[in-house]
């Protein structure tokens, strides 16, 4: 399973930074990916980014390449979205998960977390 670290809201501005991340209760498996997907008020859960667990290759989506950064910490078998440039259309609650395939599809992900709630303010 994969608890987030911080399951609060998260409050910032528009053009401010957060970070999330979550830790799995065990060892993710080489052939794992963590991911972060993100779901806001009256829209379908949408993929943000991946990183597979055995090199750290990462993959985003179109909507936050280049403004937020995926990362593992292999001792503590934790991964963390760093999100910077927020804008308001950022507004959701993002969830992390473990899958076996960096997809966009909930369906390759097999553990999730609770989510957290995150309010980007214009």
């Amino acid at each position: 399973q994969v608890q987030p670290e911080e399951s609060a809201e998260r409050l910032v501005q528009a053009g401010g930074s957060l970070r999330l991340s979550c830790t799995a209760s065990g060892r993710p498996y080489s052939s794992h990916v963590m991911a972060w997907f993100r779901q806001a008020p009256g829209k379908e859960r949408e993929f943000v980014a991946a990183i597979r667990w055995s090199n750290g290759r990462s993959y985003y989506s179109d909507s936050v390449k280049g403004r937020f950064t995926i990362s593992k910490d292999n001792a503590n078998w934790a991964a963390s979205l760093q999100m910077d440039r927020l804008n308001p259309d950022d507004t959701a609650v993002y969830t992390c998960a473990i899958g076996t395939s960096p997809s966009s599809r909930t369906t390759d992900y097999f553990h999730w977390g609770q989510g957290t709630q995150v309010t980007v303010s214009s």
